[in-house]
């Protein structure tokens, strides 16, 4: 049997695959550890009445609405860390970036860049949120991380 019938397939599938902007693989591929989950209590189980700082709505609306769109469009990137993305709240990661201040990142993040730390498709891959949405999220992460 010969290659020569799936070639066509395989250029297409490799194509496809260079296109979603996936150059490197991600940081981690470790999957949780069923044992040690079941026989941790769960979070919820141990403290119902208290919930992660984290979840909770920030009080200024802009930085409201940016948790929004970054729960929403920005945080499956960021939270994994993928193609060098910052993770809000590691302020080693944010400390060059905010000091560039919050209109050089919102320009990155609206129009994408690649770099040295890094790459970020322009409004991180989609380009049906609003240039507001966008500078909301990227407050957002920066206030998570000063």
């Amino acid at each position: 049997m010969t290659m020569k019938p799936f070639l066509p397939f395989l250029t297409a599938g490799l194509l496809c695959l260079g296109a979603c902007g996936l150059e490197k693989p991600p940081a981690s591929l470790k999957f949780p550890d069923e044992k040690k989950e079941a026989a941790a209590p769960a979070p919820e189980a141990a403290a119902p009445a208290a919930a992660p700082a984290a979840t909770e709505a920030p009080a200024d609306p802009k930085l409201a609405a940016g948790k929004t769109v970054y729960d929403a469009s920005c945080a499956g990137c960021h939270e994994a860390g993928m193609m060098g993305a910052p993770k809000p709240g590691d302020k080693a990661a944010w400390s060059a970036r905010i000091a560039k201040g919050l209109d050089v990142m919102t320009k990155n993040s609206l129009q994408g860049f690649t770099g040295k730390a890094g790459m970020m498709p322009a409004k991180g891959g989609n380009p049906a949120l609003t240039d507001e949405q966008v500078t909301n999220a990227v407050a957002f992460m920066a206030d998570k991380s000063k």
